[in-house]
């Protein structure tokens, strides 16, 4: 069961048996969902209900997936996942541009797909209503400077190095998966070959070393993502 019950999902597929595949898989897993096989009629859905989530082919008869996101962002912000047979790089850049959150190649498996779902979820559910960071140890946070200062000493992050850590700041004992870190920090999706975030991680696993702060450590869970650990002595 997902973590996001009773979450509204549009489907906008034109392949039949993949949309009873969508319907099946995703409703096992707590959502509501509306299936729509055109994409004229697509856009009508999703400009004249609430949805939490639209997941969109690019091939469709009626007006062409591409197309119902540009006229669906004049009026909408629901978070969409582009799903395409085509998987060219310039279609995954004109969808990006056009205002899609994630994109997803076919075949995939369902289960890729609820992870990249519920990491868009929990983002939107993250910047709508953020709970106040951990006060345990004396970190600083400078918004302003994109910086972290343990006692005089400023640890020089960059900032994105200052966005990840602020979020695991906020999540305290919390496993943050890739996906969501992908989505949340570095505004792109998760790509398995992509390793820039562990870069991150570990430039700020050295740079807190570096300033001396103790107690804080930053594991990794195979297969499951970051966890911010904090030991009070």
């Amino acid at each position: 069961m997902t973590a996001f019950p009773n979450r509204h999902i549009l489907a906008i597929e034109d392949d039949p048996l993949l949309g009873v595949h969508l319907n099946d898989h995703l409703a096992r897993q707590g959502f509501a969902v509306t299936l729509c096989g055109d994409g004229r009629d697509g856009l009508v859905l999703a400009s004249e209900r609430e949805f939490d989530l639209v997941l969109l082919d690019i091939l469709l008869p009626g007006l062409d997936g591409l197309e119902v996101l540009a006229r669906l962002r004049q009026s909408r912000h629901v978070p969409v996942i582009l799903i395409s047979a085509l998987g060219d790089e310039q279609d995954r850049i004109t969808g990006f541009s056009r205002g899609a959150d994630d994109y997803l190649p076919k075949p995939f498996g369902m289960g890729e797909l609820q992870v990249r779902i519920e990491a868009i979820l929990r983002r939107i559910a993250y910047e709508r209503g953020q709970p106040a960071p951990s006060s345990v140890f004396p970190l600083h946070f400078d918004e302003g400077r994109c910086d972290v200062r343990h006692d005089d000493a400023w640890a020089g992050l960059t900032p994105t190095e200052y966005r990840l850590l602020e979020t695991f700041w906020r999540h305290p004992e919390e496993v943050l998966s890739k996906p969501f870190l992908y989505q949340q920090v570095l505004r792109r999706g998760y790509s398995r070959h992509d390793r820039s975030l562990d870069m991150h991680v570990s430039n700020i696993r050295r740079k807190l070393a570096a300033i001396d702060l103790h107690g804080v450590r930053l594991e990794a869970l195979w297969g499951r993502g970051y966890l911010l650990k904090l030991q009070v002595a």
